[in-house]
């Protein structure tokens, strides 16, 4: 049994999109949305997934979600029916913080063999080898200080080293302020990260506050020799679920 987000008709967040971030972007791909999280993000885009009602940890909207609408379980080999429904042959697993599930995820990627997989964590957890076997793609995403996170929770050394030495893992820092960029070139020379295997990717969640980040975001990529990443979703169809 997985335990996902939903739409907000209350059905599973299981939908054919683009990837919109990332070293994929652009590409056609299914998405399976997961429910729950280890972190707490004050500027979490998909809060809907961990913050409900009784949680008391900060996030910048306040708003705190009803579990059984935000939230459904479904039996793996329904997940991927639905998945397999969509037509696509790849499939992005977000979240939340999908390893979490290891366990289900690696019931499910065995009932979908002709398909390529990218999962998107925190970095924070590792696949067990069950999973880690048919993962195509790790986007990692550590959280930095603006996010609210203690280090000792979100920038875990090993698991960063961990990641550092994975050929199949790109790293992908949520950048708000300069600042934000001093700490992950101090990261990426601490952890060993490969510069060409990092994207400096702007925190928001409309066009104009993006844009208005890419604009020095360039200047610090060409620095320091990292990529750029958009949120091409935004643009395309603003803050919105199952996109």
């Amino acid at each position: 049994m997985l335990t996902l987000a939903t739409v907000e008709t209350g059905e599973p967040e299981i939908f054919a999109s683009v990837q919109g971030e990332g070293a994929s972007a652009g590409r056609p791909v299914a998405f399976l949305r997961l429910s729950r999280c280890n972190l707490a993000c004050v500027w979490c885009d998909t809060a809907y997934t961990w913050h409900f009602e009784g949680d008391e940890r900060e996030h910048q909207g306040g708003e705190t979600f009803d579990r059984k609408a935000n939230q459904v379980k479904l039996p793996v080999a329904e997940t991927a029916e639905r998945i397999l429904a969509l037509g696509q042959d790849r499939l992005v697993i977000t979240g939340g913080e999908p390893l979490l599930q290891a366990g289900a995820l690696a019931d499910l990627l065995e009932l979908l063999p002709d398909m390529t997989f990218e999962i998107e964590t925190n970095g924070t957890v590792k696949a067990p080898p069950r999973l880690d076997i048919r993962i195509d793609q790790f986007n990692v995403s550590p959280k930095l200080r603006h996010s609210g996170n203690e280090a000792e929770l979100a920038l875990i050394p090993e698991r960063l080293e961990h990641y550092a030495a994975e050929p199949r893992a790109f790293f992908k820092f949520v950048i708000a302020e300069p600042d934000d960029v001093v700490e992950v070139a101090g990261l990426v020379t601490e952890h060993r990260i490969p510069k060409e295997r990092v994207f400096l990717m702007p925190e928001g969640t409309d066009s104009v506050t993006l844009r208005n980040r890419e604009q020095w975001l360039v200047d610090q990529c060409l620095k320091h020799g990292f990529q750029l990443s958009d949120r091409l979703h935004i643009h395309l169809f603003g803050d919105t679920r199952g996109t």
